[in-house]
């Protein structure tokens, strides 16, 4: 078996080879030049791994993983996403039809058949191809609805290149049984958690199935509900392999204040909880640029969690923060005491520190980045340094057992087969890891009126809506949020005010973490005396000049941000249109409703 150091050492050679013997097709519309096969390549096991190992470019690199959820409801940002902006985004500007190494590995799975290598090395092998081949046609899914799927290598002449588009019924129903062949047939054993296993696959596939077996319970328009609780049964009994004989478990390690965030400031992925990974790894030069993105001013999105999802983290004792009376009028340094643990581990607040200069400094939320006050570490480390550049030495989760519970009692909760034992398993465990008190072991009798007004005014089942929440605390900031929104067919989620915390009064700096030293200040005019070091921020109507200030305070006192900016959620938005270049090539692709 190779090391993740050879995968890394191998990579330049890998390409070198490829490109020898295959080229990939950048669209599907253009034309593929031939292949030739390499009894060298595919008559020894080294040559199939080494192979093998050029399909992992397929997964998400360590700045898109960062980047995540970079368009989400839970976050503002620094502007607007044109996606969301009524004209600003079609099929002019779409992408994403691209089909980079879907030939490489149709190529492969053709020619994995030389009889000098035995039966099974040679499906484990087709396996990792096929495990592949589902990942990069399910994000083609998840993008763009119906697409052709392509399971063979094509040749020069031919004419299926230019056919339409296949129902997503066909697209899901290959995706699983690649995946099934993929759980059956792979034998790797890891621990970098940086290769596909077998429990790899079945994870994915309780991601794949919950995805599409949900779209298609709440996008009635499909007329697909017959085939809903196959799919969400399949969730279960995928998500059951890895929780019954993966070996896998949450971590627990530093403790409840501790143990979430170490997920992902960890260099080497924890592996009793993390499944797989985007692993740096500094002998080689591998670093993430987590800090830069997170904590600039100028390079990052500037992404901060807004105040009506940080509403949704319960109190320490598993009573929700929107019970308690006068919740909307307390001040930021309040606000945040006594809650799901969790909370301190993705943002700043409270006793929150970084390394800066050598020296533990503290760290309160800073208004040169953050627009609502909730400002995220999560992904990022303590260390002010890494803060410029690609510096960072954390490994990226992408797949993780929390996920795999969670889909777990997602799925059984819509088939309505949720028991109490399966509740404390999952979102139970879960929240006991966040330090949470309260009764985890049995599922919810009351319906949270927040999450219903706020969130999900369609589900009724205390259950479910509980679920919800919990993903949403849970993966937040790990690129789940946008798709869970399309697939739950909540779109309009995404036209909330970007408010952030309550701000007592004006002219008065506040203290944000207690420790006495004051922080910021909001004002409409500038005070004249200004306190040192304090941060000064507008939220008048207008700026100097004249042009709209777009933070401001809402009528409750709130900070918002980007109000000036329509929004409007248009059911096309659930899918990307097709980009206008390939669609002219070939025109049988058709376009996706609304575009």
């Amino acid at each position: 078996m190779f090391s993740l150091k050879s995968t890394y050492i191998n990579l330049a050679v890998i390409m070198l080879f490829l490109s020898m013997i295959t080229v990939s097709c950048k669209k599907l519309d253009q034309v593929p030049q031939d292949t030739a096969t390499n009894s060298a390549v595919f008559g020894s096991v080294n040559g199939l791994q080494l192979y093998a190992n050029s399909f992992y470019t397929i997964l998400p690199d360590s700045g898109t993983a960062v980047r995540g959820d970079a368009m989400s409801d839970f976050a503002a940002r620094t502007s607007v996403p044109d996606f969301l902006r009524p004209g600003a985004f079609g099929p002019r500007q779409s992408s994403g039809w691209t089909w980079t190494g879907l030939r490489n590995i149709n190529y492969f799975i053709e020619n994995c058949n030389n009889p000098n290598i035995s039966l099974s090395q040679r499906q484990h092998f087709i396996g990792l191809a096929r495990f592949f081949r589902a990942w990069f046609y399910f994000d083609k899914l998840k993008r763009f609805g119906d697409v052709p799927w392509i399971g063979k290598t094509m040749k020069i002449d031919d004419p299926a290149l230019y056919n339409g588009r296949d129902k997503r019924t066909l697209v899901v129903d290959s995706i699983i049984a690649d995946l099934d062949y993929a759980a059956l047939h792979i034998n790797t054993t890891d621990n970098t958690r940086s290769l596909i296993t077998k429990f790899t696959a079945y994870a994915f596939k309780s991601r794949v199935c919950l995805f599409e077996g949900t779209f298609r319970k709440y996008h009635d328009e499909y007329g697909l509900q017959s085939s809903v609780n196959g799919l969400l049964n399949q969730a279960v009994d995928a998500a059951q392999a890895v929780i019954a004989g993966g070996g896998f478990s949450l971590n627990v390690a530093g403790g409840t204040d501790k143990a979430y965030r170490q997920l992902f400031t960890s260099q080497v992925p924890v592996a009793s909880e993390v499944i797989l990974a985007v692993v740096v790894d500094p002998a080689l030069g591998i670093y993430n640029d987590s800090n830069w993105y997170w904590t600039s001013a100028t390079y990052g999105d500037r992404v901060s969690l807004i105040r009506t999802f940080v509403n949704t983290y319960l109190n320490i004792d598993g009573t929700p923060f929107t019970d308690k009376p006068g919740y909307k009028t307390m001040p930021f340094a309040q606000e945040v005491k006594g809650r799901d643990m969790r909370l301190q581990q993705t943002i700043r607040m409270g006793n929150y520190t970084r390394l800066n200069g050598g020296t533990q400094q503290a760290a309160p939320p800073v208004f040169s980045y953050t627009y609502t006050g909730y400002q995220p570490i999560k992904l990022t480390q303590d260390d002010a340094s890494m803060d410029g550049g690609t510096r960072n030495t954390n490994s990226i989760p992408i797949i993780r057992y929390a996920e795999v519970l969670l889909n777990y009692a997602e799925a059984k909760a819509e088939l309505g087969t949720l028991t109490d034992a399966d509740w404390n398993m999952t979102i139970g465990a879960l929240r006991r890891r966040a330090g949470i008190t309260g009764n985890t072991s049995t599922k919810p009798v009351i319906a949270d009126q927040y999450l219903q007004t706020n969130y999900f005014p369609a589900i009724s089942d205390p259950s479910l809506l509980e679920i919800r929440r919990e993903r949403g605390i849970e993966l937040a900031f790990e690129g789940f949020r946008f798709n869970d929104i399309v697939r739950w067919k909540r779109g309009e989620l995404m036209d909330q005010i970007w408010n952030g915390f309550y701000v007592p009064a004006l002219n008065v700096p506040l203290d944000l973490n207690e420790d006495g030293v004051l922080d910021v200040c909001f004002y409409t005019t500038l005070p004249t005396n200004q306190v040192a070091g304090v941060t000064y921020v507008s939220v008048a109507e207008t700026l100097t000049g004249g042009a709209a200030n777009p933070q401001r305070l809402s009528s409750a006192n709130e900070l918002t941000w980007l109000t000036t900016i329509t929004r409007k959620w248009d059911d096309k938005y659930y899918l990307y249109p097709i980009p206008e270049t390939d669609r002219l090539q070939n025109p049988k692709l058709g376009q996706n409703p609304g575009w």
